[in-house]
């Protein structure tokens, strides 16, 4: 199983999904991190994941050609311009259109306000997301 899980800034979201996966499932899973920044992917490359690579081209290109089982990330990921803008409208582009099944995280952050996820913690949406992915492998 392929897994890429995208996040920017300083990727404190996307290292603790990638610890979280890893301290689950093991090394059974390939986690690609892929950071709309350098500091972003070093920091998801130091919490576990098997390679990692930064910016517009690579996460369009493993969007588009890497054979992805799913993606994982905050919801801003498939939001034109959101992260501060550091997520660009082909990103969001590339990773809405994946052939692959996607894990939005529903943050309340940046203009974005998902009714009735405000009482859930994080750890509730990653178990969930980690017994799917888990059912997916068995």
């Amino acid at each position: 199983m392929k897994v890429a899980v995208i996040d920017g800034q300083g990727g404190g979201l996307g290292k603790f999904i990638i610890e979280k996966i890893r301290k689950t499932l093991g090394n059974d899973v390939e986690i690609l991190a892929l950071g709309t920044n350098a500091y972003a992917t070093a920091n998801m490359v130091k919490a576990g994941a098997s390679e990692g690579a930064s910016g517009e081209s690579a996460i369009c290109y493993c969007c588009k050609n890497v054979k992805l089982n799913c993606i994982i990330g905050p919801i801003g990921i498939v939001c034109p311009n959101s992260m501060l803008g550091e997520l660009t409208p082909n990103m969001a582009e590339a990773i809405f259109s994946a052939e692959c099944t996607k894990y939005l995280i529903p943050l309340n952050k940046h203009g974005l306000y998902i009714p009735g996820v405000s009482n859930l913690q994080f750890n509730d949406f990653m178990d969930d997301i980690i017994k799917n992915i888990k059912d997916s492998i068995t």
